[in-house]
């Protein structure tokens, strides 16, 4: 390890609940001894793009509202039987093009079976997930949305707190749509309502009238 890399690492280590860094002029090669050192268990989110690094540290209102959806997806997986393979916060990088990044949560829906047990992804071959999730309480995911697309990721579901947008990959960028892709049965106000539900009347309750709406609508 570099005396670069152990600043960059030192930085981060100390880098408050809510708070973002940036590094430019990173190589892939520091870019990668920084996701290994970091290692699995690590909470920060790394994004990579062309030699800019950015790492943000989640606070925990980003974390519950993370896993509220999280249940939700699993919850239409259930009701809906249908395989759906959750790889949390995975780091999705491909050398050759320059980009790394890693979400809040992914999720394999409809590409699943392609994955399988998997406890590798190489996306040179293996497909990218099909559903990403960004909570954007402290800090804007926009400028990763530039990633996913280069990386191939059809849709990404986004929530800054108080509103909620679903994003399409159509050609090399991402639209605005009211529908999602991945669950067709979803729109982006209906999944803003389970989530306002979830901070007004608990993730229980919120879990429990998501689950008896999937059963009415499937």
């Amino acid at each position: 390890m570099t005396v670069q890399t152990a600043e960059y690492l030192d930085a981060i280590a100390h880098l408050p609940p809510g708070s973002k860094l940036t590094f430019y002029e990173i190589s892939w090669q520091q870019y990668e001894q920084l996701l290994s050192q970091l290692g699995d268990a690590a909470s920060p989110r790394v994004s990579y793009d062309s030699g800019r690094l950015d790492v943000m540290s989640p606070s925990s209102k980003h974390e519950k509202l993370k896993n509220v959806l999280h249940d939700l997806v699993l919850i239409l997986s259930d009701e809906l039987d249908l395989d759906v393979l959750s790889l949390g916060s995975v780091t999705l990088k491909v050398e050759p093009k320059g980009k790394g990044v890693e979400g809040d949560d992914c999720f394999y829906v409809q590409r699943a079976g392609e994955i399988g047990e998997k406890d590798q992804l190489d996306l040179r071959s293996d497909p990218p997930p099909d559903l990403v999730l960004e909570i954007d309480v402290s800090h804007d995911s926009s400028g990763k949305f530039r990633i996913y697309a280069a990386l191939g990721v059809p849709e990404i579901w986004r929530y800054d707190g108080s509103e909620f947008s679903l994003w399409q990959l159509t050609g090399q960028t991402y639209v605005r749509v009211s529908r999602s892709l991945a669950f067709p049965i979803l729109t982006a106000e209906g999944l803003a309502g389970f989530l306002s539900r979830s901070q007004t009347e608990g993730q229980k309750q919120a879990r429990q009238h998501f689950r008896a709406w999937v059963r009415s609508v499937r």
